[in-house]
């Protein structure tokens, strides 16, 4: 008897508006959940694209109560916490972020902050007595948000929000599957805000988030069909973006691409090469995206013993007339892949310090996505390919 497939694919509420026109569905939006006081969350750069904040402040209208400038990289607490007190001094019902990861978690995070009133570590995901890693529940009800992106980043349709701690260096997740966003607008003048480099990297963190989810092993048919379709656009759209930065066609793509791995990825977890992102991410100097996919090569050699028969998948998505096996197939094209977006090598081309490794092994053994990787993976592991990287 065949093997038959088993699994639970429960698929979120989800609205997704694209074009020209996407940003005429915001009023609806907010009248169907009952919200009539916004709060747009963004960056500074925000202030610098009178076209993008027009375009949403004339959707919202009277129903905008309150913009916050100030979202940070990384989403420092401090910086999430203003967002907090703001939401609390409108007396906001709704949250529009705008831009980037960090407008998307800050908007995310504050909102919880502001429905649970605890301090961000009673909140976050820990260590238990047992020495397990575990996510607090977080009941209260939470205000709706939706998302108008500068960026092609999974974390649309994600319910997590990582906080980084800058009296510590250590970052603190938070999930709630209440922050889930109600929906995207897709905006073309929004996306054409962030710079080509910018979306570059945030594209790279959706490619190598679905090699990562295509190799866990989830016998999940609907997750497989998001995340492979996700790979083959982004395979396709990202060397476009490098011969046209500025054309909306090939951001909006890029945006697809990203929402469709962001959604197959919610059933099959994280990925090694993610958690090593999250720990060595903050310590270099370019953005998460592009520390992941450095990983990437690593990571799969690694994981190659227990996903081999799964790379077929992300070798023929990428490159279906290679010939040889899937691993060797798979590893190869996104070497190539990564090596046409001129992704670096080596951790120290990414201005991380040697000494920072140790810091780096036990920031990643603490992160949740470590618990969700195809290969059991050890201390001496993590040392191992932390060596190899740098």
């Amino acid at each position: 008897m065949s093997h038959l497939p088993q699994f639970r694919h429960v698929t979120p509420a989800y609205r997704t508006f694209c074009g020209e026109q996407a940003l005429d569905a915001l009023p609806g939006e907010l009248d169907r959940v009952g919200s009539s006081r916004a709060v747009v969350v963004g960056g500074p750069w925000l202030l610098d694209q009178p076209d993008a904040l027009g375009a949403i402040e004339s959707a919202l209208g009277t129903r905008m109560v309150g913009r916050f400038d100030d979202v940070e990289e990384h989403s420092p607490i401090p910086a999430v916490e203003k967002a907090r007190r703001l939401l609390e001094e409108t007396r906001a019902d709704a949250v529009i972020a705008v831009g980037g990861g960090s407008s998307i978690v800050t908007a995310r995070a504050a909102s919880i902050l502001l429905a649970e009133g605890q301090d961000v570590r009673e909140l976050c995901t820990r260590r238990g007595g047992d020495g397990r890693l575990i996510s607090p529940k977080l009941l209260a009800p939470k205000i709706p948000n939706w998302v108008v992106p500068s960026t092609p980043i999974t974390a649309y349709a994600k319910a997590g929000s990582a906080l980084h701690d800058p009296g510590t260096g250590e970052r603190l997740a938070l999930f709630d599957p209440k922050t889930r966003a109600q929906g995207v607008f897709l905006d073309p003048r929004v996306a054409l805000t962030a710079p080509a480099g910018l979306t570059t990297a945030a594209a790279l963190n959706a490619f190598s988030m679905a090699v990562e989810c295509l190799e866990a092993g989830v016998d999940d048919p609907l997750a497989d069909a998001l995340l492979i379709h996700a790979l083959r656009m982004l395979a396709e759209w990202l060397p476009r973006l490098q011969r046209e930065p500025d054309d909306p066609d090939v951001r909006l793509r890029l945006m697809i691409a990203a929402l469709l791995c962001g959604q197959g990825s919610d059933y099959v977890g994280g990925g090694l090469a993610q958690a090593l992102s999250h720990a060595a991410g903050p310590r270099s100097s370019v953005s998460n995206g592009v520390v992941e996919a450095l990983f990437l090569p690593h990571t799969m050699r690694f994981n190659v013993p227990v996903t081999g028969p799964r790379l077929g998948l992300v070798a023929d998505a990428l490159n279906p007339h290679a010939e040889g096996a899937p691993h060797e197939r798979a590893v190869a094209t996104v070497e190539h892949t990564l090596q046409a977006m001129a992704v670096p090598r080596r951790l120290r081309d990414v201005g991380v310090p040697r000494e920072a490794l140790d810091d780096i092994v036990e920031a990643a053994l603490d992160d949740w996505s470590i618990t969700r990787v195809p290969r059991a993976v050890r201390r001496e592991d993590v040392v191992q390919l932390l060596e190899s990287a740098w």
